[in-house]
């Protein structure tokens, strides 16, 4: 069955995205909490027209979205954390945070968005992961945990 989705769906899609999904997660999931909707003859040039006039909105926002991630991958992000001894951390880093580290720095970004290469981080050090700022925009920055002080 094919959907059209009202909202960003996590590893299915974006808004306004045509998606082929099981006829089940379409009657039994996504319709009913207003995720989709079927993909419908009028639905779709519904679709067509809207992505048609919001494509220049939307280019204007992704190259706002690459401006910041520039700017952020630039940037030298420090996450205090408590550490004992030999820099370990008491409990761990996580998403978020580094996005209230980048909060400090200025710039807003939803934990969710960050997605970081290392599961648990227990360790003072140097480290990566990555931000998804718009769609087709995702950029890896490094960031450095370090002891409170």
């Amino acid at each position: 069955m094919e959907v059209i989705l009202k909202k960003d769906v996590a590893k299915l899609g974006y808004k306004d995205d045509l998606v082929k999904v099981k006829d089940g997660f379409a009657s039994n999931f996504l319709i009913p909490k207003g995720l989709a909707s079927l993909a419908t003859d009028s639905a779709r040039k519904q679709r067509t027209e809207t992505l048609k006039q919001r494509s220049f909105k939307e280019e204007k926002i992704k190259n706002e979205a690459k401006k910041a991630a520039i700017t952020i991958k630039e940037m030298s992000i420090k996450v205090s954390a408590k550490v004992g001894e030999k820099g370990k951390i008491f409990g761990s880093i996580n998403s978020l945070q580094v996005a209230e580290a980048i909060k400090k720095l200025g710039f807003i970004v939803d934990r969710k968005d960050i997605t970081m290469k290392e599961e648990l981080i227990k360790q003072t050090g140097k480290y990566e992961a990555s931000i998804r700022f718009h769609r087709d925009v995702i950029e890896t920055f490094s960031f450095e945990v370090v002891g409170e002080e």
